[in-house]
């Protein structure tokens, strides 16, 4: 699609084949003005006036939009303006006798790498004592510049600069290493320093599975990495950052260091056996175990939990008739169906954006059909926000609020090169590794640029594409949802409606039901106004049970409401009862604080992040 009245032409509505129009240039001048002597192809954006000779080519809209998300993603990868930067001051990094002693005698880090390091010491005034406290102070530099400090007393306590940016420790030390070392505290990776490896960065907030922070830093910094060592604390905290980095980065290239028993941390480990038991805890870094081989000792913590505790219920949508019939878990995948005209995409994205808020699980999208991406993004502000998308009913703040939660959890998959299935998975493994994305939506599969081997039958070619899908989803524990359009439906003699199709009527092959883990069906009933989502498969019991959720389409924002239904209503419009209107903003008030994220023009006191080290330190 071209816009054409950037040149001044009028198409008089066609978007389509050659047309002969009035040329802007040169009309005006000439006697005859009557004379059509510009030609169009409006296919291909060209036009040429036969009389002037003015030419011109016009950039697709979809193409154009496209090359602006890139740079506004490209954008978002620099540091944020907003962000406050803390003031270096050398002073502060004369360390007392004290503090040198105890660094040195009790952590057994070299005096050397107290100063390359530029450890700090300084009266800070530390909320969680009400007092200012004897800080250590461990600087945070990117480029040689200051980016932020935090600030730790003798009792672990700890603060980050107000508002400033979380970025790794020690960041500009692997920047074009073969390898590097991440720890989840300052002085574990000054430990690994102590045994001569400077490769070595220090996540900023501790353990915790929300790694946003890397997501500036994985193109420029990790990318090249051979090696990507874990040596995070022995504990569950320090076992969820390890998985996560784990899926991140990926398990071929990650090894994992464990320190023995009686030992938490790099540091511990260093204090107890010395410089040369780390150096060797550090080779022996254990690589992750092969894949697809298991036995039951793999799998040892997980059983017990499910032995002790049962099974557990899912995520849920917050949509109250659906989630006593279905939950979701990630590493499945689900598909969705419904004849032309149901509604299956706009649910499939309400779907998405629900498990997105309430779950932070960020989301990418592979939806051809919804071009230009700002229609897409359109219907998904509305959804966020309740209110349509026009200056007058949407403010701006809240406008810009919705485009800044949109830029950091939800992307749109759109290659240049083609449509096949390895190219789409490709950019959605960059996106897992990059932004850390759990729900990934294919809309729809005619769209896909399906290439079957020349003898393969169409059942067995769906059969294998659904199985690499479902292997995408268990490898990177994403929920992977899958649109596709069923056969020509029959129409019901009495109604003159569609029949309403099953997951079997998907055309091309049964296997779209046999090798889903869910399987939802979108109905729209026009005579009675109502939309029907029928649970037809999932397949383990505790997610849930086949059923039937009932909601009523809102024009305004495009949100799913949930409803009753009174079958026996002798007109169809009377049938539907109770609706749970919600016109509420989703958006939240505020990003949590772990991520270490500002909203624009928002102030913001000290960062305080619980950080699990063990280790007693008697400076004050």
């Amino acid at each position: 699609m071209f816009d054409f009245k950037k040149v001044n032409v009028d198409t008089y509505g066609r978007t389509s084949g050659k047309l002969k129009t009035y040329c802007p240039q040169c009309r005006d001048s000439r006697s005859n003005k009557s004379d059509k002597s510009l030609s169009l192809q409006l296919d291909q954006g060209l036009g040429k006036c036969h009389h002037c000779g003015w030419s011109f080519f016009l950039e697709a809209i979809g193409r154009s939009e496209e090359r602006q998300q890139r740079n506004y993603r490209k954008a978002l990868s620099a540091p944020a303006a907003h962000f406050q930067r803390p003031v270096f001051d050398r002073n502060h990094t004369r360390l007392s006798e004290k503090m040198v002693r105890w660094f040195v005698e009790e952590r057994c880090i070299p005096q050397e790498i107290l100063t390359r390091m530029q450890i700090g010491e300084y009266r800070e005034f530390m909320p969680q004592t009400g007092q200012k406290e004897n800080c250590a102070c461990f600087h945070y530099f990117e480029g040689g510049k200051l980016i932020n400090t935090k600030f730790r007393d003798a009792r672990k306590n700890f603060k980050l600069v107000s508002g400033a940016e979380l970025i790794p420790y020690n960041i500009d030390a692997i920047r074009d290493t073969p390898e590097c070392i991440i720890t989840e505290g300052e002085i574990d990776a000054l430990s690994f320093m102590a045994i001569g490896r400077n490769d070595v960065v220090s996540a900023p907030a501790g353990a915790s599975h929300n790694l946003s922070w890397l997501d500036r830093f994985v193109e420029s910094h990790f990318e090249n990495k051979r090696v990507v060592y874990i040596a995070s604390d022995n504990d569950e905290k320090g076992e969820v950052l390890c998985r996560e980095l784990i899926r991140r980065f990926g398990a071929e290239c990650c090894r994992v260091v464990s320190y023995g028993p009686g030992c938490k941390d790099a540091n511990e480990h260093l204090v107890k056996y010395g410089v040369e038991s780390l150096r060797i805890a550090l080779a022996q870094a254990q690589e992750i175990p092969l894949e697809g081989v298991f036995t039951t000792a793999d799998c040892r913590e997980e059983l017990r939990t499910l032995f002790l505790n049962g099974f557990e219920k899912g995520a849920d949508t917050g949509l109250e008739h659906l989630d006593k019939l279905c939950t979701f878990e990630l590493g499945r995948l689900c598909v969705v169906t419904g004849i032309p005209g149901s509604g299956k995409s706009e649910f499939t994205d309400e779907l998405m954006l629900r498990l997105c808020l309430r779950h932070g699980w960020k989301a990418a999208f592979f939806s051809p059909e919804n071009m230009p991406l700002v229609y897409h993004m359109r219907k998904h502000i509305e959804r966020l926000t309740g209110c349509r998308f026009h200056p007058r009913r949407l403010p701006e703040p809240l406008y810009n609020k919705a485009v800044r939660f949109l830029s950091e959890n939800v992307y749109h998959i759109l290659p240049e090169e083609d449509y096949t299935l390895d190219t789409i998975l490709e950019k959605a493994r960059e996106l897992i590794r990059r932004r850390g994305i759990r729900l990934l939506v294919l809309d729809p599969f005619n769209r896909f640029d399906h290439q079957p081997p020349g003898k393969e039958s169409e059942t067995t070619y769906i059969g294998r594409f659904l199985s690499r899908l479902l292997n995408f989803a268990v490898r990177h524990q994403c929920l992977v949802t899958l649109v596709a359009h069923p056969k020509k439906m029959d129409r019901d003699r009495a109604t003159g409606r569609y029949l309403t199709p099953s997951l079997y009527d998907i055309s091309g092959s049964a296997n779209f039901k046999n090798i889903c883990d869910f399987g939802l069906v979108v109905e729209r009933d026009q005579a009675a106004g109502v939309a029907r989502v029928h649970v037809e498969k999932v397949r383990f019991r505790q997610l849930g049970t086949e059923g039937t959720a009932s909601f009523v389409f809102d024009t305004t924002n495009g949100r799913y409401l949930s409803c009753e239904e009174n079958p026996g209503a002798p007109n169809p419009k009377d049938r539907i009862t109770h609706v749970q209107y919600d016109s509420a903003c989703w958006l939240p008030e505020e990003t949590p604080p772990e991520n270490g994220k500002l909203e624009f023009g928002e102030e913001k006191e000290a960062t305080y992040i619980d950080e699990p080290e063990t280790a007693a330190e008697p400076h004050d």
